[in-house]
């Protein structure tokens, strides 16, 4: 089984637990909390497309093990130390980690996400994402659309304006994969994100008319139920016995 250490860089791209929070390893309680809360809310399955749940779900087990070992006091002490994430511990082997999440933070909401990407765009910290992403990336656009959240092919246009500022001001370097890419490359890539939205539209569909079927299921069982306990009533007030009791035995 990878240790949370291989789990950490092939989802994240590092094997330190606090660069993967994004936050200094002097942080406090406080900044731990908002960091997990923050990357989590990302990732969080009930966010993401249905053929991006399984990943999505072992990056949320990742992020719930790494704020279990720093939100306590020993289990950090230990891993600052000597880089011990403890992963024999029951506790976190057995954690279920959305119920884990349920604990720390209100429940997930649709409205949350919807507020959340509106604060996010043009923001310092998407700012930073995608200075990150960029680097990382070696200027890849695809890379990039896919490491920096709530981006897509729309988008596009804006995160290469930004991207252009960056380098221009210096503080990126110049990679071809993004000053030469060819226009061949970015439509294959609308192609792919294009089809990918129609798949994710379907699967939304065909999910949709399941819960629906189940609902009208579900309401069909409840009024047959409300309409025989009608009738038992009726035959009780004005039949004088229910269908459940005996008859009384004729006088001879």
């Amino acid at each position: 089984m990878p240790s949370l250490h291989d789990l950490c860089e092939k989802y994240f791209q590092s094997r330190d637990l606090y660069e993967v929070l994004k936050i200094p390893n002097i942080a406090n309680q406080k900044q731990v909390r908002k960091a997990y809360h923050k990357l989590s809310l990302l990732v969080h399955p009930d966010r993401v497309e249905e053929k991006e749940k399984i990943e999505a779900t072992e990056k949320f087990k990742v992020l719930g093990k790494i704020h279990s070992i720093l939100s306590d006091k020993e289990k950090r002490a230990i891993y600052d130390e000597s880089g011990d994430c403890d992963e024999e511990n029951d506790d976190i082997v057995e954690r279920d980690w959305n119920e884990y999440w349920r604990m720390l933070f209100k429940p997930i909401t649709v409205k949350d996400i919807t507020d959340y990407e509106k604060k996010y765009k043009g923001s310092e910290e998407e700012l930073g994402d995608l200075k990150r992403a960029y680097l990382d990336g070696k200027g890849d656009m695809d890379f990039i659309l896919e490491a920096v959240p709530f981006s897509h092919t729309d988008e596009e246009p804006r995160l290469r304006e930004l991207i252009q500022g960056l380098i221009d001001k210096g503080d990126v370097p110049e990679h071809k994969a993004f000053t030469d890419e060819t226009p061949r490359k970015r439509e294959r890539r609308k192609r792919k994100w294009e089809k990918e939205a129609q798949e994710a539209a379907k699967l939304k569909q065909e999910k949709d008319d399941v819960d629906l079927s189940m609902l009208i299921q579900k309401k069909q069982q409840q009024r047959a139920t409300e309409m025989n306990s009608f009738f038992d009533m009726l035959t009780e007030k004005y039949g004088g016995k229910s269908a459940g009791k005996k008859t009384s035995k004729k006088k001879k």
